[in-house]
């Protein structure tokens, strides 16, 4: 939803040292304002993440007619109207950027009342919705798309809604939670079954609202007929943001980085154990729990990195971290295999080819795979390398001009408020060699 041109100039800076909070948690600040708008009572939330996708949720359910008060930054305090006080908006709900709140609002919306139309920016527009749409159409949904599957989506009134038991076809914790919250208003049980387990935050965050869900990996049960009351949340560090420094400073010398209260949900940390197979240098203090979730300090320090064939079982819970992957297996020593991320294909961008191809451009030697990469380590070059407004894509080449022969210009960088706002001065302020030109 960024509105003008961005692009970054970036080079090699100093060694990353000090310590840093990154923003809250893109997947709990979303599932928070929404399960907190759907409660009975008051809920405050702190750590909320101040990106553009999801202060587009926020104003999405003020429309809905819930008042959503900030009273400071990163504060949100929700007066929830219960399960079914929401009233229709007089226009289209705009998602923005936001893939996760497009599809978990369809569920969230499929039970209620009043008709609602979903729209999103032109990445969004172009980002298929069809895994969606099944199964909400099983559950008793008359919910409508644009060719291919592709929002915007209608979503009809009064649907009567009926329990399923339903399993995933591919892994993806945005289709459980759509299906789950839509589970909320079925008559009966609703079950979600998943080829391997993925991110847990709605069967979480569903507990913290007192709602009655069952779950464990790779299954989630939700029975309808109950109520959500509203609770304190606090909002972990977010453990995709986390993973742009952890990269950065395992490949930078001299680094040693201290990240305070980081999320570790085991369904998000992929990347965490694919770093210490490549020898990273990572280490866990002060652990803990905020907001239902567990927490921890992590210590990164530079450590040189050697290629490996990525376990496929981790690539569930490193879906989002592959771009900053593909820097670390570009700078590693030997070669990286990354085999099972298909899903990779449809993100922001298709993820794959952005990245491959952006690395490319810097001298980086990557072979693609329709579920992957072949990643032979070196040493990058200077040049232009285009994020194709893919907020991830844009913030891992950022890492790569560390270690960049020359300076790197990084175009269309516009979308990285969608997920970290703030990104460029925290980090300079640790060392990165970074500037956003259009912003100075």
């Amino acid at each position: 939803m960024s509105s003008g041109r961005v692009d970054w100039q970036a080079g090699a800076g100093s060694p990353l040292r000090g310590e840093l909070v990154v923003p809250g948690d893109k997947s709990v600040s979303h599932r928070a304002v929404m399960l907190a708008a759907i409660a009975d009572g008051t809920s405050e939330i702190e750590g909320f993440l101040e990106g553009e996708d999801t202060r587009a949720t926020a104003a999405i359910f003020q429309s809905l007619g819930v008042r959503i008060d900030a009273p400071d930054p990163s504060r949100r305090r929700v007066h929830g109207v219960g399960l079914h006080g929401l009233r229709g908006a007089p226009g289209p709900l705009d998602c923005g950027n936001a893939g996760t709140g497009m599809r978990l609002l369809a569920g969230l919306l499929a039970g209620q009342a009043f008709e609602s139309v979903l729209v999103g920016d032109a990445s969004l527009s172009r980002r298929p919705m069809g895994r969606v749409i099944t199964p909400l159409r099983q559950m008793g949904t008359r919910i409508d798309a644009a060719e291919g599957g592709l929002p915007p989506l209608t979503i009809h009134a009064n649907n009567v809604l009926q329990a399923i038991d339903y399993e995933l076809p591919v892994a993806s914790a945005q289709v459980k939670s759509a299906v789950l919250l839509a589970g909320l208003y079925a008559r009966g049980e609703t079950r979600v079954r998943e080829p391997h387990p993925t991110r847990d935050y709605t069967e979480r965050m569903l507990a913290a609202f007192g709602w009655p869900v069952r779950f464990r990996p790779g299954e989630a049960v939700v029975p309808g007929g109950h109520a959500l009351r509203a609770t304190a949340v606090s909002v972990p560090a977010d453990f995709s943001s986390a993973a742009f420094f952890l990269v950065a400073a395992s490949l930078v010398p001299g680094s040693d980085l201290l990240l305070r209260r980081v999320g570790m949900n085991p369904r998000r940390t992929g990347l965490l154990q694919a770093l210490r197979l490549m020898g990273a240098d990572i280490t866990e203090l002060d652990p803990g729990e905020q907001g239902g979730e567990p927490v921890a300090d992590l210590r990164v320090r530079h450590a040189r990195l050697r290629g490996i064939e990525v376990p496929e079982v981790l690539v569930p819970d490193m879906i989002d971290e592959f771009p900053a992957l593909f820097v670390a297996a570009a700078l590693a020593e030997g070669r990286t295999v990354v085999r099972g991320a298909a899903e990779l294909r449809v993100k922001e961008s298709d993820r794959i080819a952005v990245t491959a191809a952006a690395l490319q451009a810097l001298g980086a030697r990557i072979v693609e795979a329709p579920d992957g990469a072949v990643i032979d380590g070196g040493a990058l070059a200077g040049g232009v390398a285009d994020s194709h407004g893919d907020h991830r894509v844009a913030m891992s080449l950022a890492i790569a001009a560390q270690r960049a022969a020359g300076p790197v210009e990084i175009l269309d960088c516009a979308n990285v408020a969608t997920s970290f706002p703030g990104f460029v001065p925290l980090a300079r302020s640790v060392g990165f060699g970074l500037s956003s030109p259009q912003a100075e």
